[in-house]
């Protein structure tokens, strides 16, 4: 990898990415964005295969000479927000954007494959590229790519994530739990309606809708043992209609992130049990939908050694860090369940260019140099798995004709 000229490539990444950019789609609806990522591939002379999982896709490049097969993979779906930036490659699709990486994702994965399609005749394996949909709507696309195939045959998989609150030149992982479990709650209250004047008819929701928003807090202060880190948020509480009316009903909900299924399961039951027993308490009654969403996202061990040893061969020692475990989570964490795999953030903040604004805002934006530290990133993994894989075979073969 070291004599190719990855700037070179640059502008095209930024093109990608920027066109991406403009033509944001939603989850499981990243039609054309499939079409434009295909066609890329194709003109790299690469094999694809199209409406993997519904709407995402694979391609592959086999080496000259067997080998193992690693997967890499970036995530292709926008979020339903407005843009506010003012520049030339702002969204053109009202109330949509990439307010989350994944066009950068996508541009970094593509310079990747068009690397190795350069190189196949050098390669000995196979390295598959998953563009995966819907990685930000839950049950989330990798379960759907994985049940479409996307894993099969493949022995390691590695993924990055531009991330702002890190800086531009900055890559970072760890073993172990990197990333929380997410679930939702929905808690409708339902009382009985009434005159404002007159409580004593009624049967106030809202009343014991405010009274369960502070109850559900105190899940987390005093039922998690408090070395198990966990977090429980209301994020939304609608009720009532008019200022001189008592509410019928109520509707609370929010998200559940952990990092153990022990503290999972304990939330989950314990919001049951306070919402129930308030209610009735109240002479009201609870309905609660829960929804298990991704699990904790568990980067294997020996892959992530692997990161920091490439890493900072690539990048230098004081480049490369490790980091804390994170509360947002990734449906990357189904692919590391079922194979070994490492995932990454790689730092895409820069004051100077104004990429310093939150995932998920209104103004999101990266370093663009990030895609670059990206895409070296997972060819330089891709490269020492296979290099290793290849020298332990050989190893074997030796081996045996001595015997």
């Amino acid at each position: 990898m070291g004599d190719y000229n990855w700037n070179a490539l640059f502008p095209e990444m930024v093109q990608w990415r920027r066109h991406l950019h403009m033509h944001p789609e939603l989850s499981y609806e990243e039609h054309g964005t499939m079409s434009f990522v295909a066609e890329k591939l194709r003109s790299f002379g690469i094999e694809v295969r199209e409406q993997v999982g519904d709407t995402g896709l694979i391609g592959v490049i086999r080496g000259t000479k067997p080998g193992k097969t690693v997967a890499l993979r970036a995530d292709m779906d926008a979020l339903p927000i407005q843009d506010e930036k003012q520049c030339e490659y702002a969204s053109q699709v009202p109330g949509v954007m990439h307010a989350c990486g994944h066009d950068g994702h996508m541009a970094g994965l593509l310079a990747v494959a068009r690397y190795f399609s350069e190189r196949q005749d050098q390669l000995q394996g196979e390295i598959r590229f998953i563009f995966q949909p819907a990685e930000e709507v839950c049950p989330g696309g990798a379960l759907k790519m994985i049940e479409a195939g996307a894993l099969e045959g493949v022995d390691v998989i590695y993924g990055v994530h531009l991330w702002t609150p890190f800086p531009s030149g900055q890559l970072a992982s760890a073993p172990g739990p990197l990333m929380a479990s997410t679930d939702e709650f929905f808690i409708d209250i339902k009382g009985k309606g009434g005159h404002g004047g007159m409580p004593h008819m009624a049967v106030d929701s809202l009343l014991i809708g405010a009274q369960l928003v502070v109850q559900l807090q105190s899940i987390v202060s005093r039922n998690v043992n408090p070395l198990q880190p966990a977090v429980l948020t209301v994020g939304t509480f609608n009720s009532g209609s008019a200022q001189n009316i008592i509410a019928e009903t109520s509707r609370i909900t929010g998200t559940v992130r952990t990092f153990d299924d022990e503290t999972r399961m304990l939330i989950k039951r314990r919001i049951y049990e306070v919402s129930q027993q308030l209610c009735a308490l109240n002479d009201a009654e609870a309905s609660i939908e829960y929804m298990m969403g991704y699990p904790t996202l568990v980067n294997h061990a020996g892959e992530t050694e692997r990161f920091f040893r490439v890493g900072r061969s690539v990048f230098g020692e004081s480049h490369v860090v490790q980091t804390p475990p994170m509360m947002p989570a990734e449906d990357f964490a189904y692919y590391v369940q079922r194979i070994p795999g490492c995932f990454i953030f790689v730092g895409a903040g820069n004051e100077s260019t104004g990429a310093t604004y939150p995932h998920h805002h209104a103004r999101f934006d990266i370093d663009e140099s990030s895609m670059l530290n990206a895409a070296r990133m997972l060819a330089a993994l891709a490269e020492d798995y296979l290099a290793e894989a290849a020298t332990e075979t050989e190893g074997v073969i030796n081996e045996h004709h001595v015997s």
